[in-house]
């Protein structure tokens, strides 16, 4: 089984034309992939031959493919952490794996990937697993209430997440900072 999340995905800000000829944009559309339990050879596009996999094959060959790209981490919450704020994990405490209930480790005042994006006029939105904390403090927050600080605080326009895995609890869904189907 393939466990993926998108970690992070930005869209370039213009509106699509009305008509439906496809134009330039001068802002190219980014999608990163960060997946957990991935290695490089599990995709057809870098020689896999025991799973076939045509759509991450057909992004491969209209976008750019990585070729030498490493985690900082072999974990999840510490290279999410990392791949956001382009600071080593290890560099600062309590980004070890994260309870399914942590506090937010990336804090408002953390510049990151989104708000470069965001400065360079992109609209920017991340989907899937998070594991990066939500709320202000450990085990205290309130899943009936928006999560603050959340996705929203630290760049992102859109989210939809797991706010941790789906074998630590809460295992709720949450857009946009607030659970999904919320049963109070």
């Amino acid at each position: 089984t393939l466990v993926s999340s998108v970690a992070c995905a930005a869209t370039a800000a213009n509106k699509a034309p009305e008509n439906t000829t496809p134009t330039k944009s001068k802002t190219p559309n980014v999608v990163f992939i960060y997946a957990d339990d991935l290695g490089y050879g599990d995709l057809e596009c870098y020689g896999a031959k025991n799973v076939q996999t045509p759509n991450v094959n057909r992004l491969a060959k209209s976008g750019i493919r990585f070729t030498n790209a490493h985690a900082t981490a072999a974990t999840s919450t510490p290279s999410r952490y990392s791949m956001l704020t382009g600071e080593y994990a290890w560099r600062k405490a309590g980004t070890g794996i994260a309870d399914g209930d942590a506090a937010s480790i990336i804090r408002p005042e953390r510049y990151t990937m989104a708000d470069m994006f965001k400065e360079a006029g992109y609209s920017t939105g991340v989907v899937g697993k998070w594991h990066l904390g939500l709320g202000d403090k450990n085990g205290q927050q309130d899943w009936n209430q928006p999560l603050k600080p959340g996705t929203g605080d630290i760049g992102f326009d859109y989210s939809f997440i797991m706010a941790a895995t789906g074998d630590r609890v809460p295992c709720v869904f949450v857009e946009n900072d607030r659970v999904v189907n919320l049963d109070p």
